[in-house]
């Protein structure tokens, strides 16, 4: 798969600073990201945050289809489906890791990233999306961690922000690969800020003429997107999650995965919305379930280092399972809609692959990631 990462820079008004903008290029995958595209990104901002000039950032997606859908996981199945298991756990581990490097690099960066997060914010898309300091959607933003359809599981930091947004609602997300809109991206805390796609140019002439310096760099980002945010009253969506969020935050309580399976499916459905989430479910990976539960409930205190240290374990060894290969096989090679998973349903699930996949392939001192956060 091809596709880049278009750098520009825009000279401010005082003539000192300068705005950096990474736009992800890869169009005809709505911007699906390669190992180039992260290895160019991650570089890029590293950079930036050198540069003692450079204020800010703008990650934003090429087109008007999408920010980011995800993962290069068609390039993932050719590795899975024609090459060696140790030739997999190599490929899989080094894109991983760069993934999580560069999601963690954002997470934890210095200088004022704002998310453009314009169409379709899904898998990868959220990772990156979810670790900026100001995360803008618009009227057409569309937010997913659908790692359910295709066996895999809310990987990219999923382990954190699930759990740092009302973690019964993050649970929700997870098992039913449920796509919010930009109005419930804000209630739920996935995104801060809502503007119309039209006043992108206003911002980026806008940030040209801050007068950094004169107080700390987001704060001045902040003020800015508040001001904007105030010239749009009208446009906003109808939101979908709100006013189910009482029974989606009842059905994900405790710590029985098989009676939240049934109080999901159990859920009043006249409306398409929730009816599309639960269907979702119901046909989904009983094995991502599983882990996405485990995520969750019994990993929500770890530090953000240590998620993406644990979800390089999970990631390569989903990948050596044989699950996210047929999830991918299905859902997007042959697209027969018709997945042979491993378990018929979250019941059947045998605890043992589950304890498996959560176990680290690598001794700390060993681990890919062992530097992250030190």
């Amino acid at each position: 798969m091809t596709g880049k990462v278009t750098i520009t820079e825009m000279q401010c008004m005082d003539g000192v600073h300068r705005i950096g903008i990474a736009t992800l290029d890869n169009t005809s995958s709505l911007n699906a990201l390669t190992y180039d595209m992260l290895f160019q990104l991650n570089q890029q901002l590293i950079k930036w945050q050198d540069d003692p000039h450079l204020v800010c950032v703008i990650l934003n997606g090429a087109g008007e289809k999408a920010f980011c859908a995800g993962g290069d996981v068609r390039t993932m199945y050719q590795v899975m489906h024609n090459e060696s298991k140790e030739a997999t756990a190599e490929f899989c581990t080094n894109y991983f890791s760069l993934e999580y490097e560069c999601d963690y690099l954002i997470h934890t960066y210095a200088k004022p990233i704002i998310g453009w997060g314009e169409g379709i914010v899904m898998g990868g898309g959220m990772g990156l999306f979810m670790g900026t300091s100001h995360r803008v959607v618009t009227p057409k933003s569309r937010l997913a961690m659908p790692e359910i359809n295709i066996g895999l599981y809310p990987d990219v930091g999923g382990t954190w922000f699930l759990s740092q947004i009302d973690p019964e609602v993050g649970l929700f997300l997870g098992l039913t690969g449920a796509m919010v809109n930009s109005s419930d991206a804000v209630t739920i805390g996935l995104a801060e800020w809502l503007l119309l796609e039209e006043q992108y140019p206003a911002l980026l002439e806008e940030l040209q003429q801050v007068r950094w310096g004169s107080a700390g760099a987001k704060e001045l980002v902040s003020a800015l997107l508040q001001l904007m945010e105030e010239q749009v009253i009208d446009s906003k969506p109808t939101t979908q999650i709100c006013p189910y969020l009482p029974q989606i935050k009842e059905a994900c309580k405790g710590n029985d995965l098989e009676l939240i399976s049934q109080r999901i499916l159990a859920l009043e459905s006249s409306n398409q919305w929730l009816a599309n989430a639960k269907q979702t479910f119901a046909a989904g990976s009983p094995i991502t379930a599983h882990i996405c539960f485990r995520q969750v409930k019994d990993y929500h205190r770890l530090l953000l280092a240590d998620c993406f240290r644990l979800e390089l374990t999970l990631s390569v060894r989903s990948a050596l399972l044989g699950e996210f290969e047929e999830g991918v096989r299905s859902r997007l090679v042959d697209k027969d809609g018709a997945p042979k998973w491993m378990f018929n349903n979250v019941t059947d699930v045998d605890e043992r692959v589950i304890d498996g996949l959560f176990t680290s392939m690598w001794s700390d001192e060993e681990h890919p990631l062992a530097q992250l956060g030190k």
